[in-house]
């Protein structure tokens, strides 16, 4: 898939996970790559652009060792339980060396999971996850 049809995609999930959850799950979104040890943000949906590339390295948290490993297939994906503030709760690997970084810049992972909606908007990103499998996001 090209990155017009990936943003749509990522923006009828979000849609989705917020109506199950009955509130905002992730409020910022990005596809970033990672080639040549190079960070670059080709799409963002959130409330700080610039802080976001700025400390890109900080906030990936104990999600960094996961984004910087090559031994990922499209669709997959990985959560940080215990992010606080700016720290990125989830990725999903979008295409070669390209992520999808899901993140709640107010509340923790642990903090969502423990609403019983959770289980239901889950299953947007999960379908996301699977398009993504089956077609992954080809950058130009």
């Amino acid at each position: 898939m090209n990155l017009d049809q990936a943003k749509k995609l990522i923006i009828d999930c979000a849609e989705q996970m917020h109506a199950r959850y009955n509130k905002v799950v992730f409020d910022e979104w990005a596809v970033v790559s990672l080639a040549g040890h190079r960070g670059r943000v080709h799409a963002y949906i959130g409330p700080r652009i610039e802080e976001f590339k700025k400390n890109f390295l900080e906030d990936a948290g104990s999600l960094r060792a996961g984004i910087l490993t090559a031994d990922h297939e499209a669709g997959d994906f990985e959560f940080a339980r215990h992010g606080v503030g700016t720290g990125f709760e989830a990725f999903v690997v979008a295409g070669k060396q390209t992520f999808l970084i899901c993140n709640n810049t107010v509340q923790s992972m642990d903090g969502i999971c423990r609403d019983p909606r959770w289980l239901g908007a889950q299953v947007p990103l999960v379908e996301l996850s699977g398009r993504f499998r089956a077609d992954p996001l080809a950058l130009s």
